[in-house]
């Protein structure tokens, strides 16, 4: 991965090419496609492709969701192990009061800049996003689904 550009704030989304560019476009144009057939040649069959199509397409978003939620659960027990090693004894009891969205922020901050984080984020109630543009050393995640 070193040829990738670094990930800082203003790069750090990530994109599924197989799902934002080819899933959802192919299974929105099935809809519409379907959607069309039901308005010129209404019939039993027509309305059954428009419904297949529309579960299709729930279903790919579903599966995207559980894959993402899955990854956010996984990303919480790293990070709540990695500032047990990391934070001072006094903050190591705060842990739990992360929520999940500053939990998965702070996984983006590197080791030298996580005890801080940590406690600003407890202290000042910080948004995920908040936590996201006051890291200064980005540490990147290039595995994110």
């Amino acid at each position: 991965m070193a040829n990738q550009k670094e990930q800082n704030y203003a790069n750090h989304v990530r994109t599924d090419v197989m799902f934002h560019q080819v899933l959802f476009p192919i299974a929105a144009i099935c809809i519409l496609l379907a959607l069309w057939i039901v308005i010129k040649n209404f019939s039993l069959s027509s309305v059954e492709l428009l419904l297949l199509a529309i579960a299709l397409m729930l279903a790919a978003l579903r599966l995207r969701a559980y894959a993402t939620k899955l990854q956010d659960r996984i990303i919480r027990v790293e990070e709540r192990l990695r500032l047990a090693a990391l934070v001072p004894d006094n903050l190591r009891a705060r842990i739990p009061e992360l929520t999940e969205g500053q939990l998965i922020a702070l996984r983006f901050a590197s080791d030298a800049e996580a005890s801080a984080l940590v406690q600003r984020a407890l202290n000042d109630r910080m948004s995920k996003d908040d936590i996201k543009k006051a890291i200064v050393n980005w540490r990147p995640d290039d595995f994110r689904v």
